[in-house]
């Protein structure tokens, strides 16, 4: 039996004893939706600068670049669809095989493929607001056609995304029900996230030290390799399919 195989079995076997499972997603879920990891070579930070285009100081101080950014960004997001393994974990939602979604994703492809409890760890590129009076902006006024920065026709203050800039906190609502969720879980998916960002990182140490097992899905060695109690080296595409298909 092949090392995949025999991966996918002992995770339907976890799935199937499990009292409450979750999945944590990352970047590398969404590569098959064409949306590239940020880190990996192609990815946006290979192109840009971070600090430059995704801080709250770059926000601040030269709003006008970071939108530039945005619309770049967005335009990406808008043109994808949802692939195989966002909609295996919706399935495995309905059927009961897992509870809901932690994404770090912000690209809403988890709720576009049917997954319906879904904490957006890093919040959403679709929802904008104003920073000054923090009145909502609607989306479908974000075109590429838009002056840069975008600004609130309410008091002119310049508008942003509801998502996390590097240099601010995880909003408090997420955190919380973030980790109210894997205080109840047993098990918890792992799927294309390499467990280097914190506090998202934390959440399947946290899970297991309470008991819980870790199924970790990822095409290469990631901070959960070690811990985990099913590693599968694949893409979450093709695994995550897979493993819905043996559970039914």
């Amino acid at each position: 039996m092949d090392k995949l195989k025999s991966g996918i079995e002992q995770a339907v076997q976890l799935i199937s004893n499990s009292r409450c499972a979750i999945a944590l997603t990352g970047a590398g879920l969404s590569v098959a939706s064409g949306i590239p990891d940020f880190r990996s070579p192609g990815g946006l930070w290979s192109k840009h600068d971070p600090e430059k285009v995704a801080s709250i100081r770059a926000l601040k101080a030269d709003p006008a670049t970071v939108w530039n950014f945005l619309i770049d960004a967005a335009a990406m997001i808008q043109s994808v669809e949802p692939n195989a393994g966002h909609e295996a974990l919706a399935q495995l939602e309905k059927s009961g095989g897992i509870h809901g979604v932690i994404t770090q994703n912000i690209d809403g492809l988890h709720q576009r493929a049917g997954s319906m409890n879904v904490i957006e760890f890093h919040g959403n590129c679709s929802k904008f607001y104003c920073m000054e009076c923090f009145s909502p902006f609607p989306a479908q006024r974000i075109t590429p056609q838009v002056d840069l920065p975008v600004r609130c026709p309410q008091c002119d203050g310049v508008v942003r995304p509801d998502l996390v800039f590097y240099g601010e906190q995880i909003p408090q609502e997420a955190y919380k029900a973030a980790f109210e969720l894997a205080d109840q879980s047993d098990l918890v998916i792992v799927a294309g996230t390499s467990g280097d960002v914190v506090p998202a990182s934390l959440i399947p140490p946290r899970i297991q030290d309470a008991g819980g097992k870790i199924i970790e899905i990822n095409m290469a060695p990631s901070a959960y390799t070690s811990l985990s109690d099913v590693c599968i080296r694949g893409r979450a595409e093709e695994v995550l399919p897979a493993i819905v298909q043996n559970l039914s």
